[in-house]
């Protein structure tokens, strides 16, 4: 049986081979399949004559997606922010042009890149499509999709995960990452079973200071990140009774009372950790169980609660290793 850390060096295994992988020759890279290859995202279907050589990604998911099937994305948004965030293949980004924010992103550099295809998000896309698509052709997908739907966020993570690796002619790689996550949570839930824990049950949270103050976005039961850790044998008891739709709730400390008997897991930068800085002497803070219990647990700054299958291997393995400390 796998302990934590060996899990963890399995992962980390993991992430530098799906990330280094070689390059595709120039013929391997333009083989389709007669007619072309039709991907969907949410506007429907579009049909593209080869495999792209050149893509441009506004959304770190996006760059994730690309750098585990071994693709290095031509241009990126918040580089610097992504290895800070996620640093998923980080390594594998040395030619990668910054092409501004997410929300905002630098239309000249892009354009200058000549891509042969732009992957965006929804709600940061919308105010510039008509722009984006003068320059390539534009796929955009929702990490947050509606409750009537009824597609989960963690459905959607490998939905847009399958279609990226299907343009790229991937799709065998892809569903070997997929199967290994799997395997990653079959192996955590027995790990977990082996270490001494007063209960399963927890709450999830990112943390920031939001005009000095501390602020907290705890993940509610439609968060991907949620599902990912229930999926590896944990209880999530934060709910606050209604759909939120990007699956967290933006509170202050006082909120934690609701939850106080679960363990805490957090996700903070170390040069904004509200924990070790305004919380010091807050007495609510100082007075929940799980502080006064010691049944706080930090995940580290870059472990990314919104991105791909490799972000949630990071998590699960993340976890494990936080817990059995």
């Amino acid at each position: 049986m796998k302990t934590a850390s060996t899990l963890l060096s399995v992962v980390a295994i993991g992430l530098l081979a799906a990330c280094g992988g070689s390059e595709s020759s120039s013929e391997e890279t333009n083989q389709t399949s007669e007619g072309g290859i039709t991907v969907s995202d949410i506007h429907g279907e579009q049909t593209f004559e080869t495999v792209p050589e050149k893509a441009v990604v506004l959304d770190w998911i996006f760059a994730e997606n690309l750098l585990s099937f071994g693709i290095e994305p031509t241009g990126m948004a918040e580089i610097e922010s992504y290895q800070e965030w996620v640093d998923i293949g980080s390594d594998g980004l040395s030619d990668t042009v910054d092409v501004g924010s997410r929300s905002e992103p630098n239309l000249e550099a892009i354009a200058q890149l000549e891509p042969d295809v732009i992957y965006a998000i929804d709600f940061r896309a919308d105010a510039m499509m008509e722009e984006l698509e003068k320059i390539a052709p534009v796929l955009v997908y929702n990490p947050y999709p509606e409750e009537e739907l009824g597609l989960t966020q963690y459905d959607e993570m490998e939905e847009t995960y399958l279609e990226m690796a299907k343009l790229f002619d991937k799709t065998d790689e892809a569903n070997d990452v997929l199967a290994d996550l799997e395997t990653t949570y079959e192996e955590a839930e027995q790990a977990l079973s082996e270490i001494d824990l007063e209960s399963r049950e927890f709450v999830l949270t990112m943390a920031y200071s939001d005009n000095q103050a501390p602020a907290f976005r705890i993940s509610t039961p439609n968060a991907l990140a949620v599902e990912v850790l229930e999926r590896m044998g944990l209880e999530n008891v934060y709910d606050t009774g209604t759909f939120e739709p990007y699956g967290f709730s933006t509170v202050g400390v006082e909120e934690f009372t609701k939850v106080e008997d679960a363990n805490l897991l957090h996700i903070v930068q170390g040069d904004d950790n509200v924990f070790e800085n305004q919380l010091q002497d807050n007495s609510v803070w100082n007075d929940l169980t799980f502080t006064k219990e010691g049944r706080v647990y930090a995940l580290g700054g870059d472990t990314w609660p919104y991105g791909g299958p490799l972000s949630a291997e990071k998590l699960v393995h993340r976890t494990l290793e936080v817990l059995d400390q």
